[in-house]
């Protein structure tokens, strides 16, 4: 067996940046959300098991049944599908990892806030269909006796998908796969479209999409390669304000660290071996910078509004009672910010974002920019797809990352694939095979038509 620590930090020295960003339509608002719903989670949890890093004043243990590292929505959610599905109760110590206690640059709380079904790919569509339920009925999950209930801001109205005459056939093909799926989804034609949505200039549009929410050994590869199993033995947690590391040992290490994940899987040796194998095949995710732009615009679209995502990529939500919305727009392969800071690019909005965005709603002529910020996706450079389960060679890593954007709408039903695949070997609820690292190494893409 191959040896092997992971150092791992909390805090600035460790990777230099934050957590990846997402964006998505039915909307959450997240921001604020995130210690109320961390204490949720420990309330629910059986006698003490878990255990949650806070201050430097608390040492992590000398032993952990499994790590987490990364306490993002995504981490926390395998969390809690452990200690839920576990048996027989507290028989599972879990430790959460997390640099950034503030939240402050965590993909979580900097997303737009989405929840959508039209995907194209029937495996993101039901894991978004489940994690809708979930947060429709959070309550029924993370409900504590005696506290108020959990309110999330959990806003029910939907995402409009608009294409050209050029996109009109993929959209209505991805329709029909959402609808076999148990999706509520409708083709709207541009007369249909205005009728319902005044407010919309339908030119250029050919077809649109709203759907709306309601309920050391050896081993060989098929190729005949030759490997080498790993295992990761420990985790080297370093505290805030100290030089020093905290070894933890432990059985099961889960990658949850958003856009650094790729690099998590670099200090356990993934992606280390010869080029064109198996052991040299990396996990493709590292950090993108998107830009989140908030105006406002006393004409703009009414309450009912959905999360709008123009065929020129544009995209937009309302957001609260005044008059504000959130929007943006993914940049070309070309035009990709530089990650190494979450600095606003404001002319991006202006030759970018907001000329499509006046074109398809006439009233934005007149939006002023109220304020702006930047977060990163877990950028999954192979298919934008996410990575979920077991790393081939590292028997002991799981991954729960590399979901470019949708991340945070698919947490709650990834977290609990997860925590299958670690209890019973398997994924029971939904078959999230295409999602396994191993296509990496096959050239096996999971084609989604619908990345943002």
């Amino acid at each position: 067996m191959l040896r092997r620590s992971l150092q791992l930090a909390l805090g600035r020295d460790v990777l230099g940046r934050g957590l990846g960003t997402h964006r998505g339509g039915s909307t959450l608002d997240w921001n604020g959300k995130m210690s109320e719903i961390k204490k949720k989670i420990q309330s629910v949890l059986p006698g003490g098991a878990w255990t949650q890093l806070h201050d430097t004043s608390y040492l992590p243990p000398e032993h952990s049944d499994v790590v987490i590292v990364g306490g993002g929505v995504m981490g926390l959610s395998v969390a809690y599908w452990l200690k839920r599905l576990e048996r027989p109760r507290g028989a599972i110590r879990v430790l959460v990892v997390e640099r950034d206690h503030t939240y402050s640059q965590a993909s979580t709380v900097l997303s737009v806030g989405g929840i959508r079904q039209q995907f194209s790919v029937p495996e993101n569509i039901q894991l978004s269909l489940f994690s809708i339920d979930f947060l429709r009925n959070i309550n029924e999950y993370l409900a504590v006796v005696d506290d108020p209930p959990l309110d999330i801001q959990f806003n029910p109205l939907g995402y409009l998908l608009l294409a050209s005459e050029k996109g009109a056939a993929v959209l209505e093909s991805n329709v029909r796969v959402q609808r076999q799926e148990g999706a509520k989804v409708c083709l709207m034609s541009p007369e249909q479209l205005r009728n319902k949505f005044p407010w919309i200039n339908p030119e250029g549009v050919a077809l649109a999409s709203y759907g709306f929410v309601s309920s050391s050994s050896h081993a060989e590869t098929p190729s005949g390669e030759e490997v080498t199993l790993k295992r990761v033995h420990e985790v080297h947690v370093k505290i805030d304000h100290s030089l020093e590391y905290q070894p933890v040992e432990c059985a099961i290490v889960i990658n949850a660290a958003g856009a650094w994940s790729g690099q998590i899987a670099e200090l356990a040796g993934v992606g280390k071996g010869p080029p064109g194998t198996l052991q040299g095949t990396k996990l493709p995710v590292e950090p993108r910078k998107r830009y989140v732009y908030l105006w406002n615009c006393p004409q703009g679209p009414g309450l009912e509004t959905p999360f709008v995502i123009d065929a020129s990529g544009a995209y937009f939500r309302r957001e609260g009672l005044g008059n504000n919305y959130l929007g943006g727009c993914s940049p070309t392969e070309e035009e990709e910010p530089d990650p190494e800071n979450l600095e606003v690019d404001h002319e991006f909005f202006q030759d970018k974002v907001w000329p499509p965005l006046a074109q398809r709603v006439p009233a934005f002529e007149s939006l002023k920019v109220r304020s702006a910020w930047a977060g990163y996706y877990d950028y999954n450079t192979f298919d934008q797809n996410g990575v979920v389960g077991p790393h081939p060679l590292v028997v002991n890593m799981y991954f729960a990352t590399g979901f470019s954007g949708h991340g945070l709408q698919q947490a709650p039903a990834v977290g609990r694939a997860v925590a299958e695949m670690v209890l019973h070997g398997n994924f029971q609820t939904i078959n999230l095979s295409p999602f396994l690292f191993n296509r990496f190494h096959l050239g096996e893409k999971v084609h989604e038509h619908n990345i943002i």
